[in-house]
């Protein structure tokens, strides 16, 4: 591991520091993920292309990381009671897997529309779900105004530093052997995964690019940090997009100045290229991959020459996908 805070590098709201705690603390179901170089999907695309694979646990996310880290420190803290919060499905199950092994009541916000599959588990797992609203973060202003009139604690993914710290710890595996990337290509939905890695990156491996990728349909987080730091985020009114894990309309302000001095560019990717992505992970990796999941790989696919020749590595983080879903998209 680097120094934990390289003394070059400026101050940021992510800590290093915490960043190696966690790895330390996590739950180790969702530590030591999968990663290899796919050579069938470095053949096709002209690149050496890793692949770090975060669905092998019980939620089949990357978000275990961070629910856990926040909820260990919570404990720690010495807190206690019911939480609320919304999701998408993937935060809401790892927050629900966290919280049933501390005790903690939750109450899971989400789209109307939102993964069956997501909410399912959710329940399963102990936490309560109630829909509200047409989009994500339509169902985040239900759970606001529920914390605000009840006095339950809201938690939201992206702006407690501890879900992007949590994520950070899969940068440090992913450079643990010490591979000279030259870029990594990370899904961008509310940026905790992309900051939180991001930032262990740039203090890691500096000479290392990071490229964000986010849906051409939910674009608002990529107009937000292209403003520059301090600006107004940019709002949309409504998404279009199959990617629901990374399909953001409001971002979060924190969120978005985290990613500054650690993001190189955010790439726009359309459907049809997150939907290739997946059929390719299916066909090449032998897994099934959400479209959140399968973003970075997209931004690849979408643009192949920014990328050929080089070292690349990508996250898939997602993998739940309802059959109908699979049958509907053609899949498999």
């Amino acid at each position: 591991m680097p120094p934990l805070e390289p003394p070059d590098l400026p101050a940021h709201r992510l800590s290093l520091a915490r960043i190696a705690e966690a790895a330390a603390c996590i739950d180790p179901v969702f530590l030591g993920s999968p990663q290899f170089v796919c050579e069938p999907l470095s053949d096709l695309l002209g690149c050496r292309l890793t692949v770090k694979v975060e669905v092998v646990n019980p939620i089949r996310s990357f978000k275990g990381r961070g629910a856990d880290y926040y909820v260990k420190q919570a404990f720690a803290r010495g807190e206690g009671g019911p939480l609320v919060c919304a999701s998408a499905g993937n935060f809401g199950q790892a927050m629900a897997y966290a919280c049933r092994d501390r005790g903690r009541a939750l109450i899971v916000y989400a789209a109307e529309g939102a993964n069956v599959l997501k909410l399912a588990r959710i329940r399963a797992l102990g936490a309560e779900v109630r829909l509200a609203g047409q989009d994500f973060d339509a169902a985040k202003a239900e759970a606001r105004a529920f914390s605000a009139s009840s006095g339950v604690r809201f938690v939201e993914d992206g702006q407690e530093a501890a879900f992007s710290e949590g994520a950070g710890t899969i940068a440090i595996e992913l450079l643990a052997r010490h591979d000279a990337f030259d870029v990594v290509a990370i899904p961008l939905g509310n940026g905790a995964l992309l900051t939180g890695m991001a930032r262990f990156i740039k203090a890691a491996a500096p000479r290392t690019g990071v490229v964000g990728v986010s849906s051409r349909g939910a674009p608002a987080m990529a107009e937000s940090w292209r403003l520059g730091r301090g600006a107004e985020v940019v709002v949309h009114p409504s998404i279009d997009t199959v990617a629901d894990g990374i399909g953001v309309r409001t971002p979060i302000a924190a969120a978005v100045d985290d990613m500054h001095g650690l993001v190189d560019d955010v790439l726009l990717v359309d459907d049809a290229h997150i939907l290739e992505a997946m059929r390719l992970l299916h066909r090449h990796v032998g897994v099934l991959i959400e479209p959140a999941g399968a973003a970075g790989l997209a931004g690849i696919l979408a643009e192949p020459e920014r990328f050929r020749t080089l070292h690349v590595a990508t996250v898939l983080c997602g993998g739940n996908v309802t059959p109908e879903q699979v049958q509907g998209w053609r899949i498999t």
